[in-house]
């Protein structure tokens, strides 16, 4: 809570020097296409260096950057297709998912959509900073390569979130830029999601090196405990009352909401939480029930930090410890619970599908694939052994740059598929263009399909929104 409070220091702190430094140059200041522009010549003399030294290496780098639009936008299709998809046949996924489909990035999204690292302010300044700069210095460099007149650069404010999100801008003359074949147009509209890209790549080498210089695995990081599959009507006592062939509904009015429920199939015990039965809704003749093992008895809590005073610090380690103990003795695991560091006296048994060998009764299931917020962790978490507890150097900043670096690789990558979505105002609208009238040669179907795929993914647009309300508020 307290870096909350310093985070929107920051934030009021911005907000207030960008309007005194905006009114102090007000006669800069012009609206245009909808936006206040702010127009400097900052970042020129730079562009012009780099656009005028390197052009062998830029003209290699065109066709990289060209190609990789194509597949950009190839990439765009399919997600927006696959969203179109989720929100029209996946109701469950629409009320886990709070926000609308066109939701804007904004700071403490994280509050809205669980499962998401936190998303400061401070972390949206520095990553629209950095990401607007990039992108639009990019653009710069491939005209100067190409020798297209760059007007100005600056930056640009939207008037209803005026003076909340800059955007940075290079301003190029569009009478040169239309003078260049469709090669050189494309390769200086496709250099900004290149740019994008590259940054993406940089920071995530970063954040590798970053990560294994400051964090040590010290746990294990268990989710679930094991469990068997039974079929419903098996079932014949629940919490101690007693059921005659009984079906979803009724095993789920014999739970308490809270807690951990016995239940009794024969003479074997198992248990079952409210929760864990709801995953289950679409189950109508089977069942899973937790076993009687001996983490569920003990209440094992779901980080393991050592057994017997050996440290744990992977997967492996706590299946090779655990394989130096018998059935029926007793072991001391030492688990961390938030800040709390608590012991346990646990009785190992014999594991049903192997007998002979110790029993603890604790699974991994959590491991990436359950849903789009889990793979997006999985992909830019790689590097990290699954299911271990990292501990920081620095608690609070070591955390704090971790998560910027995660979010700026994120967004950097999303900006770049954004961008290069077929469609009018973005740089994907313009690509494609140029695209068909290469391939047709006539401006008139290149103007037809350009407008045509605008109106399309307007029209998406609009449906993915009467999804989200209907699927949400029903």
């Amino acid at each position: 809570m307290g870096f909350i409070i310093y985070d929107y220091i920051v934030f009021a702190l911005l907000i207030i020097f960008i309007f005194v430094f905006l009114y102090s140059n007000r006669k800069r200041l012009k609206k245009e296409g909808g936006a206040f522009l702010y127009k400097t010549k900052w970042g020129m003399k730079l562009i012009e260096k780099i656009g005028g030294k390197y052009k062998k290496t830029l003209y290699f780098l065109s066709y990289i950057s060209i190609t990789l639009g194509y597949f950009l936008m190839v990439a765009c299709f399919y997600l927006v297709g696959k969203i179109v998809w989720l929100y029209a046949f996946h109701p469950q996924i629409v009320k886990i998912i709070k926000v609308p489909p066109i939701m804007p990035l904004i700071p403490y999204i994280d509050k809205l959509v669980p499962g998401l690292p936190p998303f400061y302010t401070t972390y949206f300044i520095l990553i629209l900073a950095v990401i607007a700069i990039t992108h639009e210095f990019a653009h710069g460099i491939f005209m100067k390569r190409y020798d297209i007149k760059i007007k100005s650069t600056g930056f640009g404010f939207f008037p209803f979130f005026f003076p909340v999100l800059p955007l940075a801008f290079v301003e190029q003359d569009e009478e040169s830029m239309v003078k260049q074949s469709k090669f050189k147009q494309m390769a200086v509209l496709s250099a900004g999601t290149f740019a994008n890209l590259l940054t993406a790549i940089f920071f995530f080498i970063v954040i590798l090196i970053f990560f294994s210089l400051v964090f040590t695995p010290t746990g294990v990081v268990f989710d679930d405990y094991s469990y068997s599959m039974l079929q419903i009507t098996g079932i014949s006592m629940v919490n101690g009352i007693s059921l005659t062939n009984p079906n979803y509904e009724d095993i789920s009015n014999s739970l308490d909401e809270e807690g951990i429920n016995e239940v009794k199939v024969g003479d074997t015990t198992y248990f079952l939480t409210k929760e864990f039965l709801s995953k289950q809704a679409n189950n109508i003749e089977n069942i899973y029930l937790y076993d009687n093992a001996p983490a569920l008895k003990s209440n094992l809590d779901e980080t393991i930090l050592e057994i017997n005073g050996i440290k744990i610090d992977s997967v492996n380690k706590l299946g090779e410890e655990l394989l130096k103990y018998a059935p029926g003795q007793e072991i001391t695991i030492t688990t961390l619970n938030g800040e709390e560091i608590k012991d346990y006296k646990i009785v190992l048994e014999d594991n049903p599908a192997s007998p002979g060998r110790p029993w603890l009764g604790i699974g991994f299931v959590n491991n990436g694939n359950g849903g789009l917020i889990n793979k997006i962790f999985s992909i830019l978490s790689s590097f990290k052994k699954p299911h271990v507890y990292y501990e920081p150097a620095l608690d609070g900043l070591c955390w704090f740059i971790y998560y910027l670096l995660w979010w700026l690789i994120l967004i950097c990558v999303s900006v770049a598929l954004i961008n290069m979505l077929p469609v009018g105002g973005l740089d994907g609208g313009r690509f494609l263009y140029l695209t068909i009238l290469s391939l047709t040669g006539r401006e008139k179907i290149a103007k037809r399909t350009y407008n045509y795929l605008t109106y399309f993914f307007l029209f998406l647009i609009v449906f993915l929104m009467f999804f989200w309300v209907w699927n949400f508020f029903r």
